[in-house]
């Protein structure tokens, strides 16, 4: 089940980022990377700026709508910003659903085309779902270096 995202879920959600990136990272990114990514969104403003500016979804089972299990969000509308699973929710097709439910949105917005940067976690969802990569890219993130994707999706 989807719901949007409101301002009351922001401690979930910083929870869920947390979870996701300890919990499937391992074997991706090396510690460091993992622990400064890990603690990024509690401890630096931006992640709680998107949540407040961008449109969310989260993915929750039925019943429990109130317990978070992955979201994510558009912000701006054009961009795929932040999209989080749960370790124990992963690889049940909760990522696609909500990327899948943003192009939606998006789609009604009159957005011709989506753009993100995304990780090694990410990567592999928006390739299966027709993303194409733009460009590979190195960047400091939290003290640590990472390589990431600029991923582009046009709309119809």
């Amino acid at each position: 089940m989807l719901r949007q995202l409101t301002l009351e879920d922001e401690p979930q959600l910083i929870s869920v980022y947390r979870d996701a990136v300890l919990s499937q990272a391992p074997g991706l990114y090396e510690h460091a990377q993992i622990e400064a990514w890990a603690h990024h969104a509690e401890r630096q403003p931006e992640v709680r700026e998107a949540l407040r500016r961008g449109y969310g979804l989260a993915s929750c089972d039925a019943d429990a709508p109130q317990l978070i299990e992955a979201f994510a969000l558009l912000d701006p509308i054009d961009r795929l910003s932040l999209l989080y699973c749960r370790g124990r929710s992963c690889r049940q097709g909760r990522g696609r659903q909500l990327v899948q439910a943003l192009e939606k949105e998006a789609e009604r917005h009159r957005c011709r085309r989506l753009r993100t940067e995304a990780s090694q976690l990410s990567r592999p969802l928006l390739l299966s779902l027709d993303w194409r990569i733009e460009a590979e890219e190195e960047l400091l993130f939290a003290g640590q270096p990472f390589r990431r994707w600029r991923m582009i999706k046009d709309l119809p």
